[in-house]
């Protein structure tokens, strides 16, 4: 792993959540703070589509998709549609909703997106009161508002496993050493928490029992949690991981290794938003899947994506975010049935009803399908 110390990293930025492969290594971790919401351009979103209409793939998109030809491209309007797009964390997996709107992919697709951060599970109450129509984040708040009433679709998967390591402070020598102490999350049933718990189960730890979980709000703030000593531990990546081992901190698993599926920045709506208007939904996976396309092939644009929307210029550090990406971060960013299972069966722990959750239909692959079968992936 990179051991490399870093220096007066300015604005750490947040990232998600997960766990897995045991080293005993020495190397930090910690989040920076910071949360805030804002308002959204509304579309003419609606009701009215049935249980059947929702089911099927984007109209037009998907035309002749039937018949084994190329799906055809959402026709792009004269005027932008405009939305508002909100992400739930500030790491480098929010790269291609970043790159999609600095590097014009977005525009190109004819949507003017008003793109706003809502730190952590506040995303998808804002998608559920229609302050913002998508939301890119963690997977498992959707699963939990499903088992609720809500109707949530997930239509892209830009991180599909868990994109963290686990540092711990330099007390802490071994998984024994984990009893007692505090382990922070962004909040109860986060992708952060989901993937912490996993962590822990994973290492032979009860995270009810043999540690004491915090939520301290968001990735950022458990940066800064792990830098100030107000925690002992938690999931991180660089350039947060970076900070917090030049602060004596190491890492005890590099969870990435494990390559556990999960559903950590995932694109998320209401279906009725979805019924409603489909094309553009179509658009917007286009223009997503091709950034995702760009990020993995232009270290450049990315790293200079990376140093505005994670307000750190430290090259070395920017560099080793990116890296991180390209290890964790999807090619084709498919959604998958798979993606949910940890999340189900943790949240299950507390709340039953999420094993009633269809994740089969709270699914659509057909977006990114038809992205890919006409090559924007390429």
């Amino acid at each position: 792993m990179l051991d490399r110390t870093l220096h007066n990293i300015p604005h750490l930025a947040a990232l998600s959540a997960i766990a897995c492969i045991v080293m005993v290594a020495s190397t930090a971790c910690a989040p920076a703070s910071g949360t805030q919401s804002a308002p959204t351009v509304p579309v003419g979103a609606a009701q009215g589509a049935s249980p059947a209409q929702s089911a099927r793939p984007a109209s037009a998109a998907t035309t002749g998709a039937a018949a084994g030809s190329v799906p055809t491209a959402p026709p792009i309007p004269a005027q932008p549609s405009k939305i508002t797009v909100a992400y739930s964390e500030v790491f480098m997996g929010i790269l291609p909703v970043w790159m999609a709107q600095d590097g014009g992919f977005f525009a190109k697709h004819g949507l003017d997106v008003d793109l706003q951060y809502i730190a952590s599970a506040n995303a998808i109450a804002a998608v559920l009161a229609g302050q913002v129509q998508i939301t890119s984040g963690g997977g498992s708040e959707a699963v939990s508002a499903n088992s609720t009433g809500a109707d949530l679709v997930a239509v892209a998967t830009t991180i599909p496993t868990y994109p963290y390591v686990l540092e711990v402070a330099p007390s802490i020598k071994t998984v024994d050493d984990l009893r007692g102490k505090k382990i922070g999350v962004s909040a109860h049933g986060s992708s952060s928490d989901i993937a912490t718990r996993v962590v822990l189960q994973r290492l032979g730890l009860d995270p009810d029992k043999d540690v004491n979980i915090v939520a301290v709000g968001s990735s950022q703030n458990r940066t800064a949690a792990m830098l100030s000593g107000a925690i002992d531990g938690g999931l991180d990546q660089p350039p947060g991981s970076l900070a917090e081992e030049a602060q004596g901190l190491h890492q005890l698993v590099d969870v990435a290794k494990l390559n556990l599926p999960t559903p950590n920045n995932t694109m998320i709506m209401q279906r009725s938003f979805l019924n409603a208007n489909r094309d553009l939904v179509q658009r917007y996976v286009d223009a997503i899947t091709e950034a995702v396309a760009a990020a993995h092939k232009d270290r450049a644009t990315s790293v200079s994506v990376l140093q505005k929307y994670l307000q750190i210029d430290d090259p070395t550090a920017l560099n080793a975010a990116y890296d991180f990406y390209l290890e964790v971060g999807a090619v084709q960013p498919y959604p998958s049935v798979e993606q949910f299972n940890d999340a189900v069966n943790q949240l299950a722990t507390d709340n039953p009803g999420v094993r009633n959750v269809d994740i089969t239909k709270m699914i659509d692959r057909s977006y990114v399908d038809s992205a890919v079968q006409r090559g924007l992936d390429k």
